[in-house]
Formats: C-alpha cells, sequence, structure tokens
C-alpha cells in the first residue's frame, strides 16, 4: 500500500463542524505538517473553535470564500500546498427545501471553483506538483432506502432527493470529471452522519441536548422511525486520514460507523444518558420532553454505509459505540454551554439530520 506524505495541507470550511475536528484531529496527529484554514464564517462556521491553535506557527486562518477563485491559487502557491480537504458547504436539509440557491452556489459552483485553482496552479502551472485534492460528500447522494435494502455502496446509482443532497451529486461528478478529464489527484469520501462536538445547534443531537437540558420540547419528525448510520467525527476524520494517505487516486470510499439508529431511539438514549447524570434534574425523566411534529417534504426513511471497501483496503474501523461517542458528545455539550447558548437554535425550530 503506498503512502502519500502531504506537508502543507489546506483545509475549506475549517471553522465549521467536521473541519474544525478535523483540524484539530490533523495537527494533533501531525504536528510537523502545516494547515491552512479558508473559511466564510457564516452562519454555521466560528473561528471561536480554532482560537486555541493561533499561536502555533504551522496554523493559519484566512477568511474567504471558496467562489474567490484568485484567492484560493494565491494561497496554492504562497503556502506551497500540496493536499486540500474540502468541507466547505451548504449541509442543512431544510435550509435547502427553503432555500435552495445557496446549495447549489457554494456546493456545486464553490466546489467547481476550487476544481479551477487547483488545475491552474498544479497543472498548469511551471512545475508539476505532488498533490491529493479530497472532496468530503455524503451518503444522501444515493437516495433512500427501505427497512430491508442493503446498504449503500461507492456503487450505488445515485439518486439525491433534497436540494442538498442534489448539490452534493453535482459536486461529486464534476470532482470525478476533473480527475478524469484533466488527471487531478482526487479522491472522494462519502459519510454517514457525523455527531460530535462543535456542532451547529440546528443539527438532531446538539439540538436536543440544548433543549433537553433547558427543559423544553424536543420535536421528533413523523414517526421517528428514521434511520440513520451515525458516525463519531473523530472515526471520520480517521478515515480521511487513511484516504488520503493511502487511498487511490480517482477512487471513492464510503465511511460508516457501523451504527444505524432510529431518531427515536436516538433521543430515546440520549434522555437516558442525561437522566443517569442529572438523576436530581426537575426534567427526568427527560423522555417525557419528546414531541412529535409533521414529517418534512420528501424525507428519506432509511440511510445505510456498506463500508467494508474502505475497511478492507485502507485498514479502517471505527473506534466508537454508538453509546461511548454519544457519551463523549453529551460531556463535550455540558461542558462547553457557551457554545450552544450563544448560537441559539435552529431557523425552523426543528432538526435536520445530516451533518
Amino acid at each position: 500500500m503506498s503512502t502519500y506524505h502531504p506537508k502543507h495541507v489546506l483545509v475549506t470550511g475549517g471553522a465549521g463542524f467536521i473541519g474544525t475536528n478535523f483540524v484539530h484531529y490533523w495537527l494533533k496527529q501531525y504536528p510537523e505538517t502545516r494547515v491552512i484554514v479558508l473559511d466564510a464564517l457564516t452562519y454555521a462556521g466560528r473561528y471561536e473553535n480554532l482560537q486555541s491553535l493561533e499561536k502555533q506557527s504551522n496554523f493559519r486562518f484566512i477568511k474567504g470564500d471558496i467562489l474567490d477563485q484568485a484567492l484560493v491559487e494565491q494561497l496554492l502557491r504562497d503556502e506551497a500546498i500540496d493536499t486540500l480537504v474540502h468541507f466547505a458547504a451548504e449541509s442543512h436539509v431544510d435550509r435547502s427545501i427553503y432555500g435552495p440557491d445557496a446549495f447549489l452556489r457554494t456546493n456545486i459552483d464553490g466546489t467547481h471553483s476550487l476544481l479551477k485553482a487547483a488545475k491552474a496552479v498544479w497543472l498548469n502551472g511551471q512545475y508539476q506538483v505532488q498533490h491529493r485534492f479530497h472532496h468530503v460528500s455524503t451518503d444522501e447522494v444515493y437516495g433512500t432506502l427501505s427497512a430491508t435494502d442493503p446498504a449503500f455502496t461507492e456503487t450505488t446509482p445515485y439518486a439525491p432527493n433534497s436540494p442538498y443532497a442534489a448539490s452534493k451529486a453535482a459536486s461529486d461528478h464534476i470532482v470525478r470529471a476533473y480527475q478524469h478529464t484533466y488527471g487531478l489527484n482526487t479522491t472522494t469520501s462519502n459519510c454517514s452522519n457525523n455527531y460530535g462536538p462543535y456542532q451547529y445547534p440546528e443539527k438532531l443531537i446538539p439540538l436536543a441536548i440544548s433543549r433537553l437540558l433547558q427543559g423544553e420540547a424536543v420535536p421528533i419528525y413523523g414517526d421517528g422511525q428514521q434511520v440513520r448510520d451515525w458516525l463519531y467525527v473523530d472515526d471520520h476524520n480517521r478515515g480521511i486520514d487513511l484516504i488520503i494517505r493511502h487511498g487511490k487516486v480517482g477512487e471513492t470510499y464510503n465511511i460508516g460507523g457501523n451504527n444505524e439508529q432510529t431518531n427515536l431511539n436516538l433521543i430515546h438514549t440520549l434522555c437516558a444518558l442525561l437522566d443517569e447524570r442529572y438523576p436530581n434534574s426537575p426534567h427526568v425523566p427527560h423522555q417525557r420532553l419528546i414531541t412529535y411534529v409533521t414529517d418534512r417534504p420528501g424525507h428519506d426513511r432509511r440511510y445505510a454505509i456498506d463500508n467494508r471497501k474502505i475497511c478492507t483496503e485502507l485498514g479502517y474501523q471505527p473506534a466508537e459505540t454508538f453509546q461511548s461517542g454519544l457519551g463523549k458528545t453529551l460531556d463535550w455539550y455540558l461542558a462547553n454551554p457557551e457554545f450552544w447558548q450563544a448560537q441559539g437554535i435552529s431557523l425552523f425550530g426543528h432538526h435536520a439530520e445530516k451533518a
């Protein structure tokens, strides 16, 4: 298995949920490398997530838009970037239903802008640069599954059902085209639902935690039997690390947590964990705060990831069980109340599951 050794890494969307965790993970694992974060600091991006790194000489933050191709080209040249890890995306399904334009602009045009910049610097410059362009995508591009359907594999046909999923599917295809047509060294990962520290509180788990702690109703779409495969964020980051270092150029790898749960079971588990930590809370049992709301349009019933390819080829295995990962996540939000108190809850007053 060949190994690629990144030296200077550009992380787009590095002040968002998964990007933040990836930057902390990467600098801890590889302190000899340099990391540059490019983030527009829209509503879900927080520079405060990265403040503890600002005194490190191997870290730099740039506020900027991935649609600014000239800026990206300048960063690639000035910082001698050899690896680009692309997290920047609009990712809230509900927001994509009510305002799809931003999703097409960021997820499709933004990804294309990055690819054009990478091609200009890495392929069309005075010398060819050893490089990697890793694109972070989602299992939602594959559509929905019934209770008995086999899990998504890397060859499952694309069938996106929301504007968000469609915009990510389009970006996946553009990345593939730049590898096939121009020879850009790309890889893509399609992950299941992420959870963990720093997740913006419009998403299901942090929204539920903040509401439960305040004794407010926790809304569940429909009957709550929608199934998702939950992936702890640092398990995701270890998968991306393996793909960048050992993955085959041009390949796609699914990253899953081997943790299929219904939304209702997830919330019941979270309530039980809070009951254990706060047995004297006036809200015990916390599950009495669960309430049901009208299902959202086009709500996919089940996602499930078959991650045998990355496990077999790259030696990946998730380290966290659902119980251990959820416990770590809850403890982080309990220790950092200012994170969710400062940001409030979803614009829509209910959740979307996608990380």
